[in-house]
């Protein structure tokens, strides 16, 4: 059954063709990070998960790159040099280390107008180099990075991001049915599209005010067949970046992205940003220590809604945000989807049974009542 989801993974979500430029790449455990005896497990078996996705795969294109490389420790950091090589080409890496760009972007330095002009044109002129196809199974997104969004914008690569996958997932949210996901989806983010803003509650006393006006919203419905489509595997959500500055409130975390918490933690946004952290939680020491590493690291970058019938799993953030009538507020980077904030990190975390309701020319709709939505 494994080989028959995978095959799936190629043939209907990413449409792959016998000719074309395929990279597979994981990431490893490294010494430094500080893992529990399951997720250590899982970190293992994502990595043979990998290979086997990379092999299964040369039964349909027999031109794949596996590649594997060490846990950079944070969702939204820019992979390395080497996976860079493999998507992009000899000559692109090569022009922008000439150039003095590629550090830059490694380390997601401040680039000008000017700059990002000059990169686009680079990538632009070489992309016949470039890869076709991404399937990234690292566990640490490289969603909100530059290297997935140059390639997908500008090189028309297809990119399937997969963090945090474990192999069960082929078996539950993978099997949806793809056409009906593909319609709740769209007629969801069509709901959303021209609102001003988005109030939320829900039972655990999550209370948020957050902007859209002028934002696109965009859907992750698992169709990557087309040219520069970019999306999560398992699929099925609506996300947008809401407007930097307008979020304000109160976000009561029930749920780490693997595990569920020992009591609540509560987190006090104004003006965009996590303000304050608090409760007898030991997470939130962690989420105190990385929410202070960087300023921008405190931003509320998404506001998502899951649309998977199939997802059921609240222990893996990649799963449970899908879970269809959940929503899932993200900190930090929202620069590749609308957003204006880049920094090396992006961290979602999901709310379950909230009651959204939008604001549109001071009307208000209700599309989800305490987890169950009404479109």
């Amino acid at each position: 059954m494994l080989n028959r989801a995978i095959r799936e993974l190629y043939i209907t979500n990413l449409g792959v063709k016998k000719d074309e430029k395929v990279i597979v790449f994981t990431d490893s455990l490294v010494p430094q990070e500080d893992v529990s005896d399951s997720d250590r497990r899982r970190r293992e078996g994502l990595l043979s998960l990998a290979l086997k996705v990379a092999e299964t795969g040369r039964e349909i294109n027999q031109n794949i790159t596996f590649i594997t490389y060490p846990s950079l420790m944070s969702h939204g950091m820019e992979p390395p040099r080497e996976i860079w090589l493999a998507a992009f080409g000899d000559r692109t890496i090569r022009e922008l280390e000439d150039r003095g760009f590629f550090k830059k972007m490694i380390h997601k330095e401040a680039l000008s107008e000017q700059d990002t002009q000059m990169i686009n044109s680079v990538v632009e002129s070489n992309k016949h180099d470039a890869i076709d196809v991404v399937i990234a199974l690292s566990n640490f997104s490289t969603s909100h990075t530059r290297f997935r969004d140059l390639l997908t914008n500008i090189c028309k690569s297809r990119y399937a991001s997969m963090p945090l996958f474990d192999e069960s997932m082929f078996y539950g949210p993978m099997q949806v049915d793809w056409k009906a996901l593909k319609q709740r989806t769209n007629n969801l983010a069509a709901s959303l599209d021209n609102a001003e803003k988005v109030l939320i509650t829900a039972p655990n006393g999550t209370d948020l005010t957050i902007g859209i006006k002028g934002r696109k919203v965009l859907a992750d419905t698992g169709d990557l067949t087309l040219p520069g489509a970019f999306g999560n595997l398992p699929a099925g959500e609506v996300f947008v970046a809401p407007v930097e500055g307008t979020t304000e409130g109160t976000l009561v975390l029930e749920w780490a992205p693997t595990a569920k918490l020992e009591s609540a933690v509560v987190l006090e946004i104004e003006k965009g940003l996590v303000k304050g952290v608090s409760g007898n939680e030991p997470y939130v020491q962690r989420l105190v220590k990385k929410l202070g590493e960087n300023p921008d690291f405190r931003n509320i970058a998404e506001l998502g809604i899951g649309t998977n019938d199939m997802a059921k799993r609240a222990d893996n953030i990649l799963e449970s945000e899908k879970i269809l009538g959940t929503i899932h507020i993200a900190f930090g980077d929202n620069s590749t989807f609308g957003g204006n904030v880049r920094t090396p990190f992006h961290q979602d975390f999901v709310i379950f049974k909230p009651t959204v309701t939008i604001v549109r020319e001071d009307e208000e709709k209700t599309i989800l009542d305490e987890g169950v939505l009404s479109i």
